[in-house]
């Protein structure tokens, strides 16, 4: 006697848990030749809230655990991802087709790895005693901005979201992120390996939803500090800074692949002046 086959729910991911969306709602999601692949949740404002909530508790252990052991989670994301290669793959290729599938994930892959390594240097590396005129020690050390909302690409949507993911974490933030809204499902697959990686609740959240309503309700919350604008479409961009002057949060744009100077957008320059002794 033939089976039915189990199909995949994809919910969302708040503070280490899959919940679906307060609102109860969902929207369909197709691959590039129109073929329906699964409903996503469609997440709401509350969603929003409780993923900022979950973060704001999460980013101060997340912050002031020690570098090394924050790239240790870094590089066990790796390695689950590296377990589950084929099945991530296979996502990709539902839903941008077969051609630089494996070349992405492979690639999202080695950037949570290149990544882990900074966790422990880029403190040397972007801080420092700094030459001044006069007796006193100048010391700048970098810091986690603390909440930070993140507007993932649309395209490539795995790679795209691990490529601002990862150097936020690296610095010690917690993130709420917006997946692609055309190609959300790759993203809870993401969200899974998270889960099983050691990456505490709260750290990451990961909401899936239509752009227009998400994106300005992470925008304007008082409670996050900085929103990563990279899939916000050009022409929406003067918008949303507008919605996020609330509180002054910083606006971050993607700079170089693969960059320390990636990791140090996420981070606040502290400088501290000291008397030397005579």
């Amino acid at each position: 006697m033939s089976r039915v086959d189990v199909r995949k729910t994809y919910k969302l991911f708040i503070n280490g848990d899959f919940p679906r969306s307060e609102s109860g709602r969902s929207y369909p999601v197709q691959g590039p030749d129109g073929e329906h692949l699964a409903n996503a949740v469609r997440g709401s404002r509350k969603d929003i809230r409780d993923a900022v909530t979950a973060a704001r508790k999460a980013s101060s252990a997340w912050a002031t655990i020690t570098g090394y052991n924050r790239g240790q989670v870094l590089y066990r994301v790796a390695e689950i991802m590296e377990s589950r290669r084929d099945e991530l793959i296979g996502e990709v290729v539902r839903a941008e087709g077969k051609r630089g599938a494996a070349g992405q994930v492979d690639a999202a892959i080695d950037t949570w790895v290149w990544y882990a390594g900074w966790t422990d240097k880029v403190a040397q590396v972007m801080g420092g005693i700094n030459p001044v005129a006069g007796p006193f020690f100048n010391i700048t050390s970098p810091e986690p901005i603390g909440v930070v909302g993140l507007i993932a690409p649309e395209s490539p949507a795995l790679l795209g979201l691990v490529e601002r993911l990862a150097p936020a974490l690296c610095a010690g933030n917690a993130v709420v992120a917006i997946a692609s809204e055309a190609r959300p499902l790759v993203s809870i697959t993401l969200a899974e390996c998270l889960a099983t990686s050691d990456v505490p609740p709260g750290v990451v959240n990961l909401i899936t939803g239509l752009a227009w309503e998400l994106v300005p309700a992470v925008a304007s919350h008082l409670a996050v500090d900085a929103l990563d604008v990279t899939g916000v479409a050009p022409d929406a961009i003067a918008e949303v800074e507008v919605a996020a002057a609330d509180n002054v949060k910083r606006i971050i744009r993607p700079g170089a692949q693969r960059s320390p100077y990636e990791v140090a957008a996420f981070m606040e320059m502290k400088t501290v002046w000291h008397p030397k002794g005579t």
